[in-house]
């Protein structure tokens, strides 16, 4: 038996283990072998007779039930073994089963039953020890002293059972809390994705529509062909970035904890596509990973919402730069749209996707990306009209991952 077997066998749960009558009975029965050799072998107190035989087998069969109901096993092995030391028969060999069962009641049992049990069998054991032997008091002591080491024993593993169920199950819960966030952090990503690349799609094949059916004697063929190469352009970028999503969830180890990280590099093609102007000030500042796909994100969630709910003529301006004064240095993504449609509406104001198919975690997504590196974000009406979304990035983001 390796070591490791050893520690599992002590932090398991003695009833929770498999086949717990089986493996005692055959432990009951090692016991009652080494009992009788003790027995025949070693010449201390009167010689075993049919009746000292009789008790000292009998208060092993108990044993095969020590797990199931240890303090009724406890009492029972009590029971046998007062009379068999007050006839005072060899008394070292039911020692091993009597002491087993007293270990089970302290490793088992609450506090207060494993005293009240060690205070019976010490009281016993010290009548027995002092009307078979009154003049022994270093027996007596010695006794004693195994009673309560064994009791003190069988505590401490129950103690150290319920450290090791408490490690495991706070484990358990650290382990739920990372599944549930990676399940919102693909979430937010697939919906970030999509949502984006379907909005450009529909904008996009309205335009080929209305190409179609604008002058159908005076066909712009070249405006249909443009709009057509939009979409496949669209559709072939979803498809990629799709893909790269799918690959990382199917691989294991770190790569599934990061995902895909867009960065700042990325918004210039980000914002050309939805036809809107960009200003990037970030200087020689180095953006962490997870602040700048953050900021990707919000921006690419604050376009699509532009376009579904301001229409597709709407002038949008997208600001990303670094906050001088605010410590620590924080970088700060504006997008500012003067569209009136469905951004005034309530269901927009509070971030329920208002307007028809929408998906109703457009800013509440925002909003946790932004958390998610320790930033905030804000997303209103403006006064002179039009939406305004605005989040505070810091780039120290030591703290949050910790």
């Amino acid at each position: 038996m390796y070591p490791a077997d050893i520690a599992a066998a002590f932090t398991r749960d003695p009833q929770a283990a498999p086949y717990p009558v089986r493996c005692d009975a055959t432990l009951a029965a090692c016991f009652a072998v080494v009992a009788a050799a003790l027995a025949l072998a070693v010449d201390d107190g009167r010689q075993l007779d049919a009746l000292g035989w009789a008790l000292l087998l009998a208060l092993h069969v108990p044993l095969a039930w020590r797990r199931k109901r240890p303090l009724a096993v406890m009492l029972v092995v009590i029971a046998l073994v007062a009379p068999y030391h007050a006839l005072d028969y060899m008394h070292l060999a039911p020692i091993p089963a009597s002491m087993t069962a007293l270990y089970t009641v302290a490793a088992t049992g609450r506090p207060l039953r494993t005293l009240a049990v060690g205070g019976l069998v010490t009281c016993v054991t010290l009548s027995i020890q002092v009307f078979t032997n009154p003049h022994e008091v270093v027996e007596v002591l010695r006794v004693s002293g195994w009673v309560i080491a064994m009791l003190v024993f069988g505590a401490s593993i129950r103690l150290y059972r319920q450290l090791v169920a408490s490690v495991v199950e706070k484990a358990e819960r650290e382990a739920e809390r990372r599944v549930a966030e990676e399940r919102l952090r693909i979430a937010r990503d697939l919906h970030d994705l999509l949502a984006h690349t379907i909005t450009l799609i529909g904008v996009q094949t309205s335009v080929a529509a209305h190409v179609l059916v604008a002058d159908p004697d005076r066909l712009d063929r070249e405006a249909l062909a443009k709009a057509l190469d939009g979409i496949a352009d669209t559709c072939r970028e979803a498809r990629s970035e799709v893909r790269t999503t799918l690959d990382v969830l199917r691989a294991d180890g770190p790569a599934l904890q990061e995902g895909p990280l867009p960065d700042l590099a990325g918004l210039p093609d980000l914002v050309r596509s939805a036809k809107a102007d960009l200003t990037v000030r970030t200087g020689d500042a180095k953006v962490p990973a997870a602040v700048g796909a953050a900021a990707y994100r919000i921006v690419q969630e604050s376009l699509t919402n532009a376009v579904r709910h301001a229409g597709p003529q709407t002038a949008v301006r997208v600001d990303v730069g670094l906050s001088e004064e605010a410590q620590p240095q924080t970088l700060t993504v504006r997008v500012v749209d003067d569209g009136e449609a469905l951004w005034g509406s309530p269901h927009a104001r509070q971030g329920v996707g208002g307007g028809t198919g929408g998906s109703g975690y457009g800013i509440l997504g925002m909003r946790e990306r932004a958390r998610s590196v320790g930033g905030t974000l804000s997303a209103g009406p403006r006064t002179g009209g039009g939406f305004e979304v605005t989040a505070s990035l810091p780039l120290d983001t030591r703290e949050v991952m910790a």
